[in-house]
């Protein structure tokens, strides 16, 4: 935000130097970028943050100058009622209904909307004067009509436009949205495609503006205008932030409309533009304004409780400053006494919602520099939530394992959503403002993200691709909110059981004891018989599987890669995050082989559980060591299974003998169960 010191001047007498105004608004939370002297003038650039759009005009920044440094503000009160005045030419006594018609057919879009006409206006050059003010703070000039509509919006804030009214068709406005694929040329003489999210200015055939963008090059203001129509309105700013987006179409309006307006400013600005136009182009206002909208609703009370300063801040500050600053800001007051203050924050602070902000307002008026640094505040350490202590030992166990951590947009296209939602079969949810091209669907899953990531880390010649991410999914639910999954997504190029091991290894780390099982899933972007679905305790954990040549082809993906997704809500609920002491046996393992002639259809997951079950507790580990098939000795459709496993006793050394015995106990459970035979 570009500001002209001599235009500051006009609404406040500021007798410091320009140095010491921007140290003091940089300590107020204006950060200065630069101060560049032009002539007699100095044009200051600051930062203004997106939650204080009341200073994106000089009369916001004149304001804060105002109550930093106990300095009077004035500004024109634009008074159009006064007849009488030497600069100002009588009204014509007509009603502007006689004139034009306003019809806001989208409220949502465009809550407020004002209009007033001038006839008779000479379009010519702007005053010397306003020229070189709107040079200063970087806005071209173009004819004086023009000139004064930017004028006001660097005045105030509030974005104008003026539009010639002999060419608006019928002399009336349709506030509309846009029909889609619809075209309109703007003032910068390109031609843009719209869609139905997007809100115009029409006349009675055509749109004549793109509503708080841009308006359009059939009604512009030319040196042929005789009549203008001048706006003044409010548009909902993520209306204004998607259009600009989607059209990549910015201007100094659409900047403000996509953080908020004054909504008391609005008939302000316009009173203004009309009050400057009939200065310095002459012609004659027609009586009264055509205002469209629902009323303005009160903002409610906030009560800020003197004692919460000292708490926060760490320092006293005397009730009486906090009212003086309070009363400065613009708050209206409704109680104050010793203990707390009640007041109603000025419309142009949309920001002031809650006591703690009316406490950061009193601190940084007062001034941050009068806190000393060894104020005592008291602290207390917050308690981290389960879920988040799940996702930390998530990101340990992960990294530890050789994973990247990776972070993927919400959206993603539709291509990408389709391509793998093992969790839904819902459609996904469209977002209704594309926070990336050809993006608009909110994601059902994480792992094509990661395939895409993939693909591109491929691209690149990276060796290493080994990735992972926590993150939400949003799975529809039909006439609801979605339900957000709190999600883990991991890819790697190492192979199934190198991620099967991840996910145990998970399990430990947070103490898991409950069985988790395989069953069988099936899905066209994994190998067929190469995936599984994860089940913990009987219920789905995830799913598990390397991708099939199909899918690697179609993802334009090089080299095999496993994917792996689980629920990390159901980690969460049976996960143990308090540490307990468990006692380590001082007594030796002892290791045995065993090489199982089964049939095909019996899955490891069901082997090792039998296993298990025959060992009891002098198990201590099992370990799947390979799968051979041999036809013509062991017969068709038969594989032999090689595994180990390792014993150990609590409170003996387990001696030879028994370790056998345990083994035969193994071996005659495998023979019951799944019709094993023992290679010997």
């Amino acid at each position: 935000m570009l500001v002209s010191w001599n235009w500051l001047n006009d609404y406040v007498a500021l007798k410091m130097k320009p140095a010491e105004l921007v140290d003091r608004l940089m300590m107020a939370g204006l950060n200065h970028e630069s101060t560049e002297q032009l002539g007699s003038d100095f044009a200051i650039d600051l930062e203004v943050t997106s939650n204080r759009p009341d200073c994106l005009g000089h009369i916001g920044i004149a304001r804060e100058a105002a109550v930093l440094f106990d300095l009077r503000l004035s500004y024109s009160d634009a008074n159009l009622n006064l007849r009488g005045k030497s600069e100002l030419p009588e009204r014509i006594a007509d009603d502007i209904r006689n004139y034009t018609s306003i019809d806001v057919a989208c409220p949502e879009l465009c809550p407020r909307y004002t209009a007033r006409v001038i006839r008779g206006v000479k379009v010519g050059t702007a005053p010397s004067q306003m020229a070189v003010r709107l040079a200063s703070v970087g806005q071209p000039v173009i004819n004086n009509i023009v000139d004064i509509t930017n004028y006001v919006l660097m005045e105030c804030g509030q974005p104008l436009h003026a539009f010639d009214f002999q060419k608006l068709s019928g002399r009336r406005i349709i506030v509309r949205r846009a029909k889609s694929g619809e075209q309109f040329q703007a003032i910068d003489h390109k031609t843009y495609t719209l869609d139905s999210e997007m809100c115009v200015i029409a006349d009675a055939e055509k749109a004549v503006a793109i509503g708080g963008v841009m308006g359009g090059a059939d009604t512009e203001v030319s040196r042929s205008t005789t009549d203008v129509l001048i706006e003044a309105a409010q548009f909902a700013p993520l209306s204004i932030r998607s259009t600009a987006r989607k059209l990549k179409l910015h201007s100094p309006s659409s900047y403000r409309f996509e953080r908020g307006t004054d909504p008391e400013m609005v008939d302000w600005a316009s009173r203004r533009a009309c009050e400057l136009i009939l200065k310095h182009a002459g012609g004659e206002l027609i009586e009264g304004v055509i205002d469209v909208g629902n009323p303005r609703p009160r903002r409610p009370e906030i009560t800020l409780r003197l004692a919460q300063l000292e708490r926060i801040i760490g320092i006293d500050i005397p009730p009486e400053t906090v009212r003086k600053i309070m009363l400065a800001l613009g708050c209206l007051e409704q109680s104050f006494d010793a203990a707390e203050i009640v007041t109603i924050p000025p419309s142009w602070r949309r920001d002031l919602e809650r006591e703690i902000d009316l406490v950061e307002e009193v601190a940084r008026i007062h001034g941050y520099d009068k806190i000393p640094e060894d104020a005592s505040v008291p602290m207390a350490a917050s308690h981290r939530p389960d879920s988040d202590r799940v996702i930390y030992k998530v990101r340990q166990v992960l990294t530890a394992a050789g994973h990247n951590e990776a972070m993927t947009a919400s959206v993603v296209s539709q291509r990408l959503s389709d391509a793998f939602s093992p969790w839904t079969d819902a459609p996904p949810l469209v977002a209704n403002s594309p926070m990336l091209e050809g993006a608009d669907r909110l994601r059902r899953s994480l792992v094509p993200s990661l395939l895409e990531a993939r693909r591109i880390n491929e691209s690149l010649s990276n060796p290493v691709i080994e990735l992972f991410e926590t993150a939400r999914i949003y799975l529809p639910k039909a006439g609801l909110l979605p339900r957000e999954q709190m999600t883990l997504a991991a890819i790697s190029g190492r192979g199934f059981l190198h991620m099967k091991g991840v996910v145990e290894g998970l399990l430990d780390a947070l103490h898991i004891h409950a069985s988790l099982n395989l069953g069988d899933f099936q899905h066209e972007l994994l190998e067929p018989g190469g995936a599984c679905e994860l089940k913990l305790g009987g219920e789905r954990l995830g799913f598990l599987g390397e991708t099939s040549a199909a899918a690697l082809k179609a993802s334009g993906l090089r080299a095999a890669t496993t994917i792996l997704e689980i629920d990390l809500g159901a980690i969460a609920s049976s996960a143990t995050l308090v540490p307990t002491y468990q006692p380590q046996s001082p007594y030796p393992t002892i290791a045995r082989d065993l090489n199982l002639i089964v049939a095909e259809t019996v899955r490891w997951a069901d082997l090792a559980a039998t296993v298990r079950t025959a060992a009891g507790d002098a198990l201590q580990q099992i370990e799947y060591l390979d799968t051979y098939r041999d036809p013509q000795k062991d017969g068709l459709s038969t594989k032999r299974v090689h595994f180990s496993f390792t014993l150990r006793a609590a409170d003996r050394t387990l001696t030879g003998p028994e370790a056998d015995a345990i083994r035969e106990t193994i071996v005659a459970a495998c023979q019951r169960q799944h019709g094993a035979k023992l290679l010997t």
